[in-house]
């Protein structure tokens, strides 16, 4: 009885719950989630007493923000991606 159990068990093939391409997608959409936040980095000033404009520029108000959004576009899309 126990053979026969673990003969079925081997003649299964394991699913994954994706396709390959979901998973590359995926890997695209967190890549380009990193790529926002490394874009986020930096401005900051080595005084306190000093303020730096840097902080206020278009990269780190508007093109990284916007780029992580995108990533969580791109994630979202590969996991709801129909398998074929």
């Amino acid at each position: 009885m126990k053979n026969n159990n673990i003969e079925e068990q081997q003649g299964q093939k394991q699913e994954f719950l994706f396709d390959g391409i979901n998973y590359k997608i995926l890997l695209i959409g967190i890549g380009v989630i990193a790529l926002g936040f490394i874009l986020m980095s930096g401005g900051g000033s080595n005084d306190p007493n000093v303020f730096n404009e840097d902080v206020f520029n278009f990269r780190r108000i508007r093109l990284a923000p916007t780029t992580v959004l995108i990533g969580f576009g791109i994630t979202i899309y590969s996991i709801f991606k129909k398998s074929k």
